[in-house]
């Protein structure tokens, strides 16, 4: 009987620098237990040569992979594309040879307007809603919990008297304000529309639930200008928190709002030179600055800027403070799911102009989410700030399936051209409707009734193994909410659910009941939808263990197979800077060996086959072996760094295997850890005989296959060792 192959997606920048190095070991050793693990290009070039054709479409192969009942998937982090990325991805391929169009940011004809459309489908978060044909389970292994407990990372104190807090709307101005909500009766075409003009038409299941909601551009505005006075009147530093990379189209709408409102006075002084240069406020300044270029008033426009900053505005968060690099250069820069944890684990502080920490006002302007964090930061401001040798443990089961709750909902979001009444009608009559002003955002998220009973079945089964509370966070005065409740209570009747303790809370109480147990050093389930999930499952693993890369995170395919995920990757960028300067990764890929671990044990558990099952426990004891010895990269050129991780892990693997119980295995693995470990010194020397290097690897987002692999694998006394198994 043949085993399954895993496919290892190839992605973009630190964590695929990674994979040349990892993934000739990994196949090295699953293929003596018959697993072979091919690669699968989702990477942002990947996506746009298929666009145009000149590649394989293998994120839509992969979708298909996921309906499959051995399905089996270790998906790295990708790029969630911005414009700007995107036209530096097209741009590095069309240096390369490759003939494909400029992306046109603002179509004047029907070719150009074919050219963004084949474009659109790499922009943001493209690949999850493909791949995801199931529900999230995240949580930290036990080892890598007790290693950051032993190990605890720095978490810097709040100070005395703190100012720090959370800004977001309130009422009826932003997206949860406005949200109404309905679960469609039957199969049905449902139709959007704007003053009657069909904005889109979608297909609706019996029992999916349809939510549609706007922000109030109106209401933004002001709320920006109002948070503005009170960073001046607080004197603490403004920072605007978004995740324009997965909503692609509101977020960075209400990016370039804000950039607008802060430099209110310049935007109005040179509205005519901007208008000229088709400034897109939307993209930062970074975007202005390359348009304003040579301009006859490219001098006086910065000097204007600059004049801004040093007035009676308050001070503005920066991203770079070496670089001048402000929260405004481009939408994707701040990243909320990685940013806010930051603000938290810094003591509420963020980074001036000068390099300072300073105590900030994080600006959050939809409070369906920014509710949690603004209980984040209030509940340090009144307690302190955590322990990480003795903090429990918050662990999520996240509703993510079929698209469910899916971030930006993409192909629903509008920004409203004129005045009037949005209606969504199905076939009989009008569902919902709303009045809106023009400029406004408004957007339509669904949730089908599968990928909620089978979030209720799994919320349920971990529950119960883990003993601990789970906790449903739904809030009764929330549209959505309301539906899911009716559903979620439904669905529980099927379950045993006796002995269990499963509450309901809102967003605020359900952070302050896992903050109260979290400060005890207790674990509690949170039992989230698709956004909060996202933003929980940064912010509680970046200040348990120092990251979110070491959580499981673990997608039971609800056709029956599986799909692992490894971790964030917002650090990514830097890391690769550092890599082409210096010839040092210091990515961490302990996300990856966690993910290959339960791949290959649901694989061996499934098809019950015991020589997979002694492999799988060998990498268990890796993994083990790699925390206890600490063998995690270097931060620093001349210290080890991923690719001696790697060495390491192969070494212990070897070594478990070896001394396991699968004698065919111990037989081969024997040697080969024998060498291993009489040749470490040899090539740990090899590997950082490198170190300090620059490395051209023949591209950012579209590298040179075999230039990478050289870079990632300098040791030849390694190569040889490995490709001989």
């Amino acid at each position: 009987m043949s085993l399954p192959k895993i496919i290892w997606s190839k992605i973009d920048e630190a964590p695929a620098l990674a994979t040349y190095s990892l993934l000739p070991i990994v196949n090295a050793f699953t293929q003596a237990a018959g697993v072979s693990v091919v690669t699968s290009d989702i990477s942002l070039a990947g996506r746009v040569l298929a666009a145009m054709g000149l590649a394989e479409d293998e994120l839509s192969k992969l979708g298909e992979v996921v309906l499959e009942a051995d399905g089996n998937i270790i998906k790295l982090p990708n790029i969630s594309a911005s414009v700007g990325q995107l036209k530096d991805c097209i741009a590095e391929l069309q240096g390369q040879g490759y003939d494909i169009p400029n992306y046109p940011e603002n179509p004047a004809n029907a070719d150009e307007e074919a050219i963004q459309a084949k474009y659109a489908g790499c922009l943001g978060s493209a690949v999850n809603p493909v791949l995801r044909e199931g529900n999230s389970d995240r949580r930290a292994a036990k080892a890598v919990k007790k290693f950051a407990q032993n190990n605890p990372h720095k978490l810097r104190a709040f100070p005395e008297n703190p100012k720090s807090y959370v800004a977001h709307m309130e009422g009826n101005g932003d997206f949860f304000g406005n949200e109404k909500s309905v679960t469609s009766d039957k199969d049905q075409s449902v139709t959007i529309a704007l003053n009657g003009n069909t904005l889109t038409t979608i297909d609706a299941l019996a029992g999916e639930i349809l939510d549609g909601t706007y922000m109030s551009v109106a209401a933004l505005n002001s709320f920006y200008a109002k948070t503005i006075e009170d960073a001046k009147a607080n004197d603490v530093l403004w920072s605007l928190h978004l995740k324009a990379t997965m909503m692609k189209i509101s977020d960075p709408i209400m990016f370039g709002h804000a950039f607008k409102v802060f430099f209110k006075d310049v935007f109005a002084k040179h509205a005519d030179t901007f208008a000229e240069l088709n400034v897109a406020p939307n993209q930062g300044m970074s975007d202005l600055e390359k348009k304003i270029a040579g301009h006859a008033k490219e001098a006086e426009i910065k000097a204007d800027f600059l004049a801004a900053l040093e007035s009676d505005a308050p001070k503005l968060a920066m991203v770079d403070s070496d670089k001048g690099t402000t929260n405004f250069n481009a939408s994707n820069d701040v990243i909320i799911d990685a940013s806010m944890p930051v603000v938290v684990r810094e003591g509420g502080k963020q980074w001036d102009r000068t390099g300072a920490a300073v105590e900030c006002v994080a600006v959050i302007p939809d409070s369906t989410y920014g509710m949690f964090h603004a209980e984040m930061v209030a509940d340090c401001v009144a307690n302190g700030q955590y322990d990480v040798t003795t903090m429990g443990a918050m662990q999520n089961i996240g509703l993510m399936a079929q698209k469910a709750e899916e971030y930006g909902s993409h192909p629903t979001t509008f920004e409203l051209a004129e005045a009037g009444t949005v209606t969504v009608t199905g076939a009989d009559g009008v569902l919902m409707s709303f009045e809106c002003e023009a400029g406004d955002i408004w957007r339509m998220s669904r949730t089908k009734d599968i990928p909620i009973k089978d979030w209720v079945r799994l919320a349920v089964e971990r529950t119960r193994l883990e003993g601990i509370p789970a906790i449903f966070w739904l809030d009764a005065d929330r549209a959505h909410d309301a539906e899911i409740k009716k559903k979620v209570d439904a669905y529980l009747t099927d379950h045993d659910t006796d002995g269990l303790d499963i509450q309901f809370m809102n967003v605020t109480d359900a952070t302050r009941f896992t903050n109260g147990r979290v400060r005890e050093g207790k674990n509690t389930i949170a039992v989230t939808g698709n956004v909060l999930r996202d933003h929980l499952t940064d912010m509680y693993p970046i200040l348990e263990l120092g990251t979110s890369a070491k959580m499981l995170s673990i997608v039971p395919l609800i056709a029956g197979g599986g799909l692992y995920e490894t971790g964030a990757g917002g650090s990514a960028p830097k890391h690769v800077d550092q890599f082409l300067a210096e010839g040092h990764l210091r990515w961490d890929s302990l996300g990856e060996f966690l993910a290959l671990a339960e791949s290959l044990r649901f694989i061996g558990q499934k098809h019950s086959d015991a020589k997979l099952a002694a492999l799988t426990a060998g990498l268990d004891a890796a993994n083990e072996g790699y925390l206890d010895n600490n063998k995690e990269p270097g931060r620093k050129v001349g210290q080890p760094d991923n690719k001696a991780s790697h060495f390491f892990v192969a070494q212990y693997w070897a070594d478990a295997l070896a001394n396991g119980a699968d004698a065919e295995l111990a037989a081969k693995f024997a040697p080969v850890a024998a060498e291993l470990k009489a040749k470490e010194a040899t090539i740990i020397e090899e590997l950082l005989a490198v170190e300090g290097q620059a490395q051209d690897i023949g591209g950012y987002f579209h590298p040179n296959d075999e230039l990478a692999e050289k870079a990632m694998r300098p040791s030849a006394t390694l190569n040889a060792i490995i490709d001989a198994i």
